[in-house]
């Protein structure tokens, strides 16, 4: 590994107390960029943190309720206090939480749209502010919004999930449009299946509702049924294109949504 790639990175990064989230700001440490770590669970974020600096890396935690705007504000301006900047923003938040179509409630939507969709417009918002305020620099700022599969398709039992990753992908095609001129680029990554707490509930969930007999047959059966590398993912999988959007290798990028599904979904 590279431990200079991402010198110099200023990231704060959603939802990181565990899962993706926290195995992006490890690998991130690892590379020589400076964390913040934000989740509504200050708790898993200490905990991430300490890993990051009993590795070498430096970090802080935030605990910040993504749908409240003076939250995800006061950790921007925290991480720009702690190491100077703030150039990447990595929106990592997300819930989900199946429900068969004509069971979908109008606290399911509310719930999964307001955390995925709303959440991300606030972080992007947020961020860019105080990139902007900080001034233009050479090299790109960069905001890394986390898509899915279901930003390019939907299923009968995700149905708000799905629209909550179409709105992300309209707001990496719109905020790449809006931030252009201030040298904000807009990216972001697309996982499919990935096993994290996450996904693990989520198989719950589906036996719940009846859309498979037995937990475990859910990750099974897509990784056979639709996924050409006939594996499902972890968060090990996905680090690397992550790390890529945050790198300078990524600064002449804008508007694009990456997948990384192992064959999922063909673009």
């Amino acid at each position: 590994m590279d431990t200079t790639r991402l010198q110099g990175k200023h990231v704060m990064i959603t939802g990181a107390a565990r899962g993706m989230g926290a195995a992006i700001a490890e690998h991130y440490a690892a590379q020589g960029a400076k964390i913040c770590v934000a989740d509504v669970n200050l708790e898993g974020c200490h905990e991430v943190v300490a890993r990051i600096k009993a590795s070498g890396g430096e970090a802080i935690a935030a605990k910040v309720d993504v749908t409240k705007r003076d939250q995800v504000k006061a950790a921007v301006e925290a991480t720009a206090k702690a190491f100077g900047s703030i150039n990447v923003m990595l929106n990592n938040a997300g819930v989900n939480k199946p429900l068969m179509f004509l069971d979908i409630t109008e606290e399911n939507w509310q719930q999964i749209m307001d955390i995925n969709a709303l959440g991300t417009l606030i972080g992007m918002q947020e961020a860019a502010k105080q990139m902007i305020k900080q001034g233009k620099q050479t090299e790109p700022y960069k905001i890394i919004n986390v898509g899915s599969i279901l930003s390019r398709q939907a299923f009968d039992d995700v149905v708000p999930y799905a629209c909550s990753k179409h709105a992300v992908l309209a707001m990496i095609n719109g905020g790449a449009k809006a931030l252009a001129a201030e040298n904000i680029t807009v990216n972001g990554y697309g996982p499919g299946v990935v096993r994290t707490e996450l996904w693990e509930q989520l198989d719950k969930d589906l036996v719940a509702i009846g859309k498979f007999e037995k937990e475990g047959q859910s990750m099974d059966q897509l990784a056979e049924d639709m996924i050409l590398l006939k594996r499902y993912s972890y968060p090990e999988d996905v680090v690397g294109t992550a790390s890529f959007l945050a790198s300078g290798e990524s600064d002449y990028m804008t508007g694009q949504l990456i997948m990384i599904d192992g064959g999922m979904i063909m673009q």
